[in-house]
């Protein structure tokens, strides 16, 4: 028996699912936008699928394939989570080899469908099923409508930290080896297509989520030389070469990795010389005299490296990420001291009590998204995050969380004016604090039972470098793209009306921790700002 619904690409197909989904027939969608869909598929033998698109119609089809999860969410959860029947979520996407669908035996799976097209008018896809004996079993066909406005590029700046040790770990690389760097480059292509514009820049190993008195495998892209008592010299070839390459894959900012560790700036990072001798780490007081002379030489050695490459405006530096009260005085003391060597930087920090901003330890804070209002309409330019940590009433990534939950994020971007968005876990494959680099990303989910699903990674390490991509990045994505469309269609009515066409229309306003809750309210709000943009353009 075999038995198919399109479904829209916010619903999460579970095997033992009802197949009581979302469906959808037909949508819209932007010049040059992607877009996604789904086909649920019913069977209890080997299917493949046809694909027959409309011309200028680029279609990539990807099986949808559940990992487990120890940790979906914690225990005292909000109402608005996914509850799987048997621990396993959907969530990696592998591509359709000759259009064969994984199947569960008995039981509902998925294939999602990738839509982008140059040129407007209505489009229509089908989809054939045929068997081993390759019989029609089933068909359908979606229509999209591509409208004569193109999406405009992405003005939101975006970064997912990006960790270069755990792809050295998971294929065997070593650091900054000609197989590194092409890795290095297959994903940083995929983040930017995904949105992610500004890249995380291991100066020296960054100094997150690591334990204190450990380490995580030395990842550097500066040469440090002892070339007398405190006394260093500084080879860029490296960073050369890491900007050259981020630059041909689109990125467009640069975020210095942190100058002092995490949760309050205590130490120095871990910084080696060129024979890999540790020269400064977890002993290193950051406040010491031995640490600010090597930073201030090395300050003016970055400053004149990233003016000969053109590149110093496009760069940030950040001090210490998330400090607490107890913190805040050594926080204060490494923030001067870069503010200092740094004057005409822009800097930023996940920072989410004002009044360290208000203290001006830091020029560009990046608050958390239930601490965002906060800030909002007192700081030039708002940035927010979310991490585990907000998973009560605001949108997030966990696996267990419903898509429009995720998608959302770009409504709250637009209407609170950021500009800015940060997330810790592009592609983070070890366990918390980076105590165990052995894990297995398509078996363990959650960072060794640390954090719930979803919030450490949004890429699986694929074959030969390459990176696969989870349903929710691509989720991500829409979220960036509703924000560019909404801003396209600001500039014709406004900001405040543009804002009415996403507001919620049951209950609270759209807020950073209230959201309207459903797959069709999303849908509808989009469809309704694109009718708006083919109306007035």
């Amino acid at each position: 028996m075999v038995k198919t619904k399109l479904v829209s690409s916010l619903e999460k197909i579970f095997a033992q699912s009802e197949g009581d989904f979302y469906a959808i027939s037909s949508f819209s969608m932007l010049k040059k936008e992607r877009s996604n869909f789904q086909l649920a598929v019913f069977t209890d033998e080997p299917l493949r699928v046809e694909i027959n698109g409309a011309d200028g119609v680029e279609i990539n089809a990807f099986n949808v394939l559940s990992v487990p999860s120890a940790l979906p969410y914690y225990e005292d959860h909000d109402d608005d989570i996914l509850v799987s029947p048997d621990g396993y979520y959907p969530d990696c996407l592998v591509p359709c080899e000759n259009g064969e669908i994984e199947f569960v035996n008995g039981g509902w799976c998925s294939v999602w469908f990738e839509v982008s097209a140059e040129t407007a008018g209505e489009k229509n896809i089908e989809l054939s099923l045929y068997n081993e004996e390759n019989e029609l079993v089933a068909k359908e066909s979606m229509k999209i409508k591509v409208i004569d406005v193109e999406m405009p590029e992405q003005e939101l700046i975006c970064t997912n930290w990006f960790h270069c040790d755990c792809l050295a770990t998971w294929y065997n690389a070593q650091a900054f080896s000609e197989e590194h760097w092409q890795i290095i480059e297959n994903y940083v292509r995929v983040a930017v297509k995904h949105g992610i514009n500004m890249l995380l820049t291991p100066l020296f190993t960054p100094p997150l989520d690591t334990a204190v008195g450990g380490e995580r495998p030395t990842m550097q892209l500066v040469d440090v030389t002892v070339t007398g008592k405190d006394e260093y010299a500084f080879g860029f070839d490296k960073l050369s070469r890491w900007i050259k390459m981020a630059l041909s894959c689109g990125v467009k900012q640069f975020e210095l990795s942190h100058l002092f560790t995490q949760w309050g700036a205590s130490h120095a990072p871990k910084i080696v010389d060129t024979n890999g001798k540790l020269i400064f780490g977890w002993k290193t007081a950051a406040g010491g005299k031995k640490y600010k002379a090597f930073l201030t030489q090395f300050a003016a050695a970055l400053d004149k490296f990233l003016i000969d490459e053109n590149v110093k405006d496009r760069c940030w530096v950040h001090v210490s990420d998330e400090p607490n009260d107890l913190q805040v005085r050594s926080y204060a003391k490494a923030s001067r001291l870069i503010r200092e060597l740094f004057p005409d930087y822009k800097n930023l920090d996940a920072l989410s009590n004002f009044k360290y901003y208000k203290k001006g330890l830091v020029k560009t804070p990046v608050p958390s998204l239930d601490h965002a209002h906060k800030f909002y309409g007192k700081v030039d330019g708002l940035w927010t995050y979310y991490c585990c940590g907000q998973y009560k009433g605001t949108s997030n990534r966990f696996m267990a969380m419903p898509s429009y939950r995720n998608r959302v994020l770009g409504f709250q971007l637009f209407k609170f004016n950021c500009v800015g968005f940060l997330q810790w876990g592009y592609n983070f494959w070890y366990s918390q604090h980076s105590k165990r680099t052995d894990l297995n990303p398509f078996e363990e989910t959650d960072a060794g039972k640390a954090f719930p699903s979803g919030d450490a990674f949004m890429v699986y390490p694929g074959e030969n470098g390459q990176p696969l991509i989870s349903l929710r990045f691509k989720v991500f994505y829409d979220a960036f793209q509703d924000y560019a469309a909404l801003k396209l269609l600001e500039k014709k009515i406004g900001h405040e009306k543009a804002v009415e066409v996403i507001e919620n229309t049951v209950g609270e306003p759209l807020g950073f921790t209230n959201y309207e809750k459903g797959i069709a309210p999303m849908l509808e709000k989009r469809e309704k700002v694109n009718a708006l943009l083919e109306e007035l353009y």
